[in-house]
């Protein structure tokens, strides 16, 4: 069973990331002793979207092509209506989103981030949550919607804001911690 203190955590993100989204988690993940990894499209540093500009960067720690799925023991995908707008239209981002889900390893999306599993298409049938201006989107992909704070399907974690960032980071750790890797790979 892996332990969160020997986890490795990939955030997948670009440019336009809500901050919060992104450095909790981050935080979070690696006060519990997680190693968490910044995977971007581009190498370099990527800057935040903050309420109403450019907020805080970070920096790259892999580009996409330079990773795979059986690199980490879990994958988050932060929100802000930038970033995944902007990571849908890369193929190699959503390949490794959908390869990623495959695995049936700890797979956690917050905010605007379920996109890439509506990309990615594998969302049908699924219970998740999400922002709510996404939520046609979701249920249009075949999705189960829910207005919670956090719905787990199996290995999926979903969440709806930064509000539910400590609740969405919690369950992250229990799920990587138990080691629920119960959905079958595809």
């Amino acid at each position: 069973m892996p332990s969160i203190q020997t986890a490795r955590i990939a955030i997948l993100a670009t440019d336009g990331f809500e901050k919060s989204e992104l450095f909790e988690p981050r935080r979070q993940l690696g006060e519990a002793g997680a190693k968490v990894t910044i995977v971007s499209i581009k190498g370099g540093e990527i800057k935040s979207w903050d309420k109403t500009d450019w907020g805080e960067s970070v920096k790259v720690d892999a580009t996409i092509d330079q990773v795979s799925p059986s690199d980490f023991d879990a994958l988050v995908l932060p929100g802000g209506q930038i970033n995944p707008d902007v990571l849908r239209t890369d193929a190699d981002a959503v390949d490794f989103v959908r390869a990623f889900y495959n695995t049936g390893k700890t797979l956690a999306a917050i905010c605007h981030g379920p996109w890439m599993l509506v990309e990615a298409g594998v969302i049908k049938g699924r219970d998740v949550t999400s922002y709510h201006s996404i939520k046609t989107d979701i249920v249009n992909a075949g999705g189960n919607w829910h207005d919670k704070e956090v719905v787990v399907d199996e290995a999926l974690v979903t969440s709806r804001n930064p509000g539910d960032l400590d609740a969405f980071c919690a369950k992250i750790i229990e799920e990587v911690q138990e080691g629920r890797h119960e959905r079958a790979a595809a």
